[in-house]
């Protein structure tokens, strides 16, 4: 049975004070959330926040913390990073790898990329690797083979084995932050593409198996009616995980 995964992406956001108070908002919450083994949250806060988050949520079974990206190298003098085993080394469980703003901003390559969810998995992090178009391929039709390409350039060079271990988020860039969700009939489309693909990459039995998130302006108003779709196992939240109420609302929705 694949894990409902509900991912709070916090982005460059929260004073210190912001993040007590939500990772207390969540924690007061927690009792709501039915969470279980194949129902989890994960939090992906700041770089500075996350040996908090992660030490607060210790005694929260399913409640976990993960960091927004990773460096591509082991260790070494790369100052400014933040390697997958210092990481690790912080009780931290996930990573988000390839989100559109690092591909877009920070001219992140499909060859960085490889190795950065490598280096996750080497130091047992689960990567959340993101894919998703941009509203001019989707309106030239290309937008299938553009997250196909994504997909088969990064995450689909990893081994059958380490496959098993990752999760992808499909967030269409066009959708990102704009307030314009793609709509349930549209998630569902490319979350189904994505699972063909993985099957045809892999076996049927691993597609079955892989949890795909729906990432791009969810809210407390929408999650309920995207969860609904076949292949739609979670979601990768932005603006809306800042708010615990919102959030909370979001992750009861996935049942």
């Amino acid at each position: 049975m694949r894990k409902k995964i509900i991912a709070g992406n916090w982005k460059m956001n929260a004073t210190k004070d912001e993040a007590v108070t939500i990772v207390n908002g969540l924690i007061a919450n927690y009792s709501d959330f039915g969470l279980s083994e194949n129902k989890i949250v994960v939090v992906a806060s700041p770089f500075p926040y996350i040996h908090y988050c992660a030490s607060m949520f210790a005694k929260f079974p399913n409640l976990v913390a993960a960091a927004q990206n990773c460096s591509e190298f082991e260790k070494g003098a790369y100052t400014g990073e933040v390697s997958a085993e210092i990481i690790a080394s912080l009780y931290v469980e996930y990573v988000i790898i390839g989100h559109s703003e690092r591909r877009q901003y920070f001219k992140e390559t499909d060859e960085q990329l490889l190795l950065k969810i490598n280096q996750a998995q080497n130091h047992n992090l689960i990567p959340i690797f993101c894919v998703g178009e941009t509203l001019e391929t989707r309106d030239n039709n290309k937008h299938f083979e553009f997250v196909k390409e994504q997909l088969e350039n990064a995450i689909f060079k990893v081994n059958e084995n380490d496959i098993k271990n990752c999760v992808i988020a499909y967030e269409p860039i066009w959708a990102i932050g704009t307030g314009v969700t793609a709509s349930p009939a549209q998630a569902q489309e490319m979350h189904a593409f994505i699972r063909e693909q993985v099957s045809a990459k892999f076996n049927g039995e691993t597609a079955k198996e892989m949890s795909i998130l729906y990432g791009g302006s969810v809210n407390a108003a929408n999650a309920a009616e995207l969860f609904t779709c076949a292949d739609i196992d979670g979601a990768l939240v932005g603006g809306a995980s800042l708010k615990v109420d919102d959030f909370s609302t979001i992750i009861k929705a996935m049942k």
